[in-house]
């Protein structure tokens, strides 16, 4: 059983300020619409931290089972049963192999909407091509009682087979009408985000089984019928909001880090247009521009980033975060929460900034929220007060 403690943030409530105190920005842009970057800093919130569980290696997804048990993934192969003690089981046996090189490894994972009666898991992994080949592929399988994967198989393979071992995303979300997201990244082939023949830089929609759904943007027009959205650098983050659409979130270069809610065919302009710039160089990325007519603005953007990850609609019982939206930083760190009217981000609030890298997170039923920290290999329980 792993032993907890309770860490109080002592923050007390403040009054809103400016903005969210950051470093200057990489690039010289100008928002497209007020709003869209740097919004107030929302009042702090006194939150208590526990350790739920530890001795994780990477973790990267986690997906609630019921009953307070969660399956959580580790980057070099491994998926676990963290048991509402916090105990941590030995790995599920019968994944498939997984490259885990660079930023590849076991990524995402969720679970069906109807997981009671199905035992049906999803997720997402860096699926050896050979030789240096690799590509993001995911895979359903049924859990069993005792801890086996069974009745595995593939239902998405980017393509074409890549050799970079980097920009894989990649997010999973099961619908309940039986269709399934899944984000991928360009692998740093940035060319192919725009390019409709390869699922580089894409927001894929298919169903439970792989297959196509009739009503996606590309079925009977060129261009891969499994696309939703293009355009995109790397989507390491998807969420569903109360009302049922779907956002997503990605890194950008320097600077330009991207929340976004695609709509379905659009194309969100990567590496054409960028709020930020290449690194090193600084020199600037694709047309120079941050706007052109034809591709999608972002719902807001970081300049500097905070390297998003997983991140999740708050819908507990506290009243000050609800609908509000909760994403895992990796750079700087920490949690970010962003008050959301509409489709506006009217505020924003820094937590956990001592953490180090937060990988995912998941609003759980009681109030309270789960994240992975990957610097720690610790998942870590947040409690709003």
């Amino acid at each position: 059983m792993m032993r907890r403690f309770v860490l109080p943030l002592l923050l007390a409530p403040a009054m809103a300020l400016a903005e969210v105190p950051q470093g200057p920005p990489a690039s010289s842009f100008q928002p497209a619409f007020p709003e869209q970057t740097r919004a107030k800093q929302l009042a702090t919130t006194r939150v208590t931290v526990e350790t739920f569980a530890g001795g994780l290696q990477n973790p990267w997804g986690i997906a609630p089972l019921g009953n307070g048990q969660f399956l959580v993934t580790e980057r070099p192969g491994r998926m676990r049963v963290i048991d509402a003690d916090g105990s941590v089981s030995g790995p599920i046996s019968g994944l498939p192999d997984v490259d885990n090189r660079g930023q590849g490894g076991l990524l995402d994972v969720a679970v069906s909407p109807d997981f009671a009666s199905d035992r049906t898991v999803f997720w997402t992994y860096a699926q050896p091509a050979g030789g240096e080949m690799v590509r993001t592929a995911a895979a359903k399988g049924v859990l069993t009682a005792d801890g086996r994967m069974t009745e595995v198989q593939d239902i998405f393979q980017q393509e074409p087979p890549w050799w970079g071992a980097a920009h894989y995303g990649s997010r999973i979300i099961p619908m309940s009408d039986g269709t399934v997201w899944i984000t991928t990244g360009e692998h740093n082939a940035t060319e192919n985000a725009q390019d409709n023949s390869t699922t580089f830089g894409k927001v894929i929609r298919v169903t439970r089984d792989g297959a196509v759904p009739s009503n996606n943007p590309f079925v009977g027009r060129d261009g891969i019928d499994t696309i939703w959205s293009y355009g995109h650098r790397n989507v390491q983050g998807a969420a569903i909001a109360p009302d049922g659409d779907l956002w997503t979130i990605e890194h950008g270069p320097r600077g330009g880090d991207e929340l976004n809610k695609p709509r379905a065919g659009r194309n969100y302009g990567w590496p054409v247009i960028s709020y930020g710039v290449e690194y090193g160089s600084l020199a600037p990325v694709g047309s120079g521009r941050a706007v052109m007519e034809g591709m999608e603005q972002p719902v807001y953007y970081w300049d500097p980033v905070i390297a998003p990850s997983g991140m999740d609609f708050y819908d507990g019982d506290y009243d000050r975060w609800q609908g509000d939206l909760l994403i895992a930083s990796l750079s700087p760190g920490g949690l970010v929460r962003l008050k959301l009217s509409g489709d506006k981000v009217v505020g924003e609030e820094r937590m956990l900034t001592d953490r180090g890298r937060i990988r995912d997170v998941e609003v759980l039923d009681d109030g309270s929220v789960l994240v992975l920290a990957d610097s720690e290999g610790a998942v870590l329980r947040i409690t709003p007060r």
